[in-house]
């Protein structure tokens, strides 16, 4: 029966069914106890529901299994029933495109990726993608059951923009979300992809069930993300984040945005292997840094001016976490300790000890798994759970 025409009882009780759905959704496994907390309702009222959409098949009851033994009976987590939706994400990275997928249940069902030239035209990009996507779970992922794509991408993005929206300014293809709408058949999301990975990085990653995070990327660019309140922050016309365009030497070498010594001049790989002047590539400089005093330094420059710029971050922000990625992170303690060093002697006293650094957990597949969270957490697209007859037949 439509909502409308039903009674207000049935509508209250559909609400929160929808509130308990979606909260699964965002936040995947949960205790009963969580689930209260985070809804509001009652206890009665939550295990109603609770129990009729776990005898429905909508949401599955599980224990976790013990590291330990504990007194008490062990808390059930109840998640989404995994077979009632899946999700890809895409990420189209300057050098790489890296896929991925989640059920609806938070669980990975695999991801990948493959390297191409900086160059390549965006039909070989898609074609690429499309190739990695079908090889996901050993070729068995079921295309059918998707309920989204999400999508990340180099440069500004509009909040976030869907397959149903006009062209926007951007680095993405305008035509990309349609592309990937036809071919696999569901809604598409696109956001830009460092920022997304910052939202990974909250969900799956270093900083997992963390409300407030900033997240640093050092590559070939330098760029950044923030999740405030457990949502991931883009701005007003989708500029948030681009910490690689804060002023890190003011009297530096011009940057491509036009402006002079951002911190992309100073620390994305082209510019420490220009500052080294020795190797020709990031894998070359990272073999030479432990018996190279001159690579040392450099990266200890770099480490000070990446942690005078996330300490200004910081204290605008306040973030309980502060995540450091990319790969140039794979320097190690050279970097990290540097950039410690500065991060804690310019952030206000009152703050170092509440503040933390944390590197990266999610590698190259962190823009992949972030457009998936964009899709799980900001969506209405999963709201459409299977009735319990087409779950016993999947």
């Amino acid at each position: 029966m439509p909502l409308e025409h039903q009674g207000p009882l049935a509508r209250l009780r559909r609400g929160h069914e929808e509130l308990i759905l979606r909260l699964l959704r965002t936040h995947g496994p949960l205790s009963r106890a969580d689930l209260g907390k985070l809804s509001g309702l009652s206890r009665t009222t939550l295990y109603d529901i609770v129990g009729a959409l776990v005898d429905g098949g909508a949401v599955v009851a599980a224990v976790p299994e013990a590291t330990e033994r504990r007194r008490g009976r062990p808390v059930e987590r109840l998640s989404l029933h995994p077979d009632a939706g899946q999700a890809i994400g895409i990420d189209f990275a300057r050098r790489a495109v890296h896929v991925a997928a989640v059920n609806v249940a938070h669980e990975v069902i695999g991801s990948a990726g493959e390297a191409h030239d900086a160059d390549l035209p965006w039909p070989r990009r898609i074609k690429l993608a499309e190739r990695l996507v079908g090889g996901l779970a050993g070729g068995t992922l079921r295309l059918g059951a998707l309920s989204g794509v999400g999508v990340g991408v180099v440069g500004p993005v509009d909040a976030p923009r869907s397959d149903a929206e006009g062209p926007k300014s951007g680095a993405v293809d305008p035509d990309l979300p349609v592309l990937l709408r036809k071919r696999f058949g569901v809604p598409v999301l696109v956001d830009n992809n460092t920022r997304l990975a910052a939202l990974a990085e909250a969900t799956w990653g270093a900083a997992t069930g963390v409300q407030d995070v900033v997240y640093l990327r050092l590559s070939h660019g330098v760029g950044g993300g923030l999740v405030v309140g457990g949502a991931l922050h883009r701005g007003s016309h989708g500029l948030s984040g681009e910490f690689g365009h804060i002023t890190a030497e003011p009297d530096g070498r011009r940057c491509s945005c036009g402006k002079d010594g951002c911190l992309e001049t100073v620390a994305s790989i082209g510019a420490v292997l220009r500052a080294h002047g020795g190797a020709k590539d990031l894998a070359g400089f990272l073999a030479a840094l432990p018996h190279d005093p001159a690579a040392a330094r450099v990266l200890d420059e770099v480490g000070t001016r990446v942690g005078t710029v996330l300490a200004a971050v910081c204290n605008a922000l306040g973030p309980e976490v502060t995540v450091l990625g990319g790969e140039l992170t794979a320097a190690g303690p050279a970097l990290f300790d540097a950039v410690e060093r500065a991060l804690f002697a310019h952030l206000m006293p009152i703050s170092r000890s509440r503040a933390e650094l944390r590197p990266a957990t999610l590698g190259e597949a962190a823009g992949a798994l972030g457009g998936i969270a964009l899709v799980l957490h900001e969506s209405p697209l999963l709201a459409r759970y299977p009735e319990p007859t087409s779950l016993e037949h999947t």
